[in-house]
């Protein structure tokens, strides 16, 4: 027992002086997608005011693959030293890990929640050939032609997927997944037709559906969103489960120092104070959220559960 209780001291000890020293270099952050999409998007807007709150400048690194786990599990393995983070996501951090249980990470285990910057909502949107144009004319049609249509998203495991996946699940409807390699493409086919729908984040589909290409039936969001005002939120359609809008969070490697978390976690949140950080973020139809390590620990383990049980109850498997 004194010897756990020295042992523990000492990292105290050393976590207080590393983080009186830090940084005193650049440092990493780790975006599991490619370049153009909202998280590199989210990232990009934190990252050099970051820099300058820290005396080191924060570079953005992108680390594309499988949905978002290439570049969390670099993270994953990463010197639990601040010099390494990454943005963490849904897909990386709940969905994908949901559904593929062989992922060589544990996302409640193998990182260090550090804060949850942002929360951005989805958007379940159509083509406008679609025979309907309102969610009760849509459930309408699903309903009385159960596989008949067909819905896009960025990958299986993506939040797109298993969003749908909980709406299907809620409105006991049967739509076929067709998985792309990127939100991009999906999105691309869905505007152009060639798939009717498409759960998408909003940043990316908001230009088309001002556009009139595509139609949106609901959006993902604790409340309307001002540049959709007249699309209604899933829980005011009764369907609060699925209003679950996508987080944008920093995390780094398990067993990063307490001192060292409450010094990012202090200077994430200066950013997010930033009038012009807050617009450029609200541009986006997004939300600054900033909270706690304890709090986004605590948010992580939510979605994870939520998904898994949509995994369970579909029977939903890897392609």
């Amino acid at each position: 027992m004194v010897k756990t209780l020295l042992a523990w001291a000492c990292v105290c000890m050393l976590g207080s002086a590393f983080a009186q020293t830090y940084p005193s270099k650049p440092i990493r952050l780790l975006v599991p997608f490619a370049p153009g999409g909202s998280t590199d998007l989210i990232a990009r807007i934190v990252a050099d005011p970051l820099g300058k709150a820290l005396g080191q400048p924060v570079v953005v690194e992108n680390k594309a693959g499988g949905g978002g786990v290439i570049g969390a599990l670099e993270v994953s393995r990463a010197a639990p030293d601040g010099y390494t983070l990454g943005l963490a996501t849904a897909s990386s951090a709940a969905t994908n890990p949901a559904i593929n249980p062989a992922i060589a990470y544990k996302p409640l285990t193998d990182f260090t929640p550090v804060i949850n910057m942002v929360a951005t909502p989805n958007v379940l949107a159509i083509h406008p050939s679609f025979p309907a144009k309102d969610m009760a004319g849509f459930l309408k049609e699903l309903r009385a032609k159960p596989g008949r249509y067909d819905y896009a998203s960025s990958g299986t495991g993506g939040i797109g997927h298993l969003q749908m996946e909980l709406f299907k699940q809620l409105n006991n409807t049967f739509v076929v997944h067709i998985p792309y390699a990127g939100a991009g493409p999906a999105l691309r086919d869905t505007v152009g037709g060639q798939v009717p729908i498409i759960f998408d984040n909003l940043p990316s589909a908001l230009p088309h559906i001002q556009g009139k290409r595509l139609v949106a039936l609901a959006v993902a969001a604790p409340e309307r969103v001002a540049e959709l005002p007249d699309v209604p939120t899933f829980k005011e359609l009764g369907m609060a489960p699925v209003n679950r809008p996508a987080l944008y969070g920093i995390w780094g490697p398990k067993a990063m120092p307490a001192p060292l978390v409450a010094q990012l976690n202090a200077a994430v949140r200066k950013v997010l104070q930033d009038p012009a950080v807050i617009k450029r973020i609200e541009a986006t139809g997004s939300r600054v959220v900033a909270n706690s390590p304890s709090e986004f620990a605590a948010q992580l383990k939510a979605e994870y559960e939520v998904y898994k049980k949509v995994v369970d109850a579909q029977k939903l498997k890897l392609d």
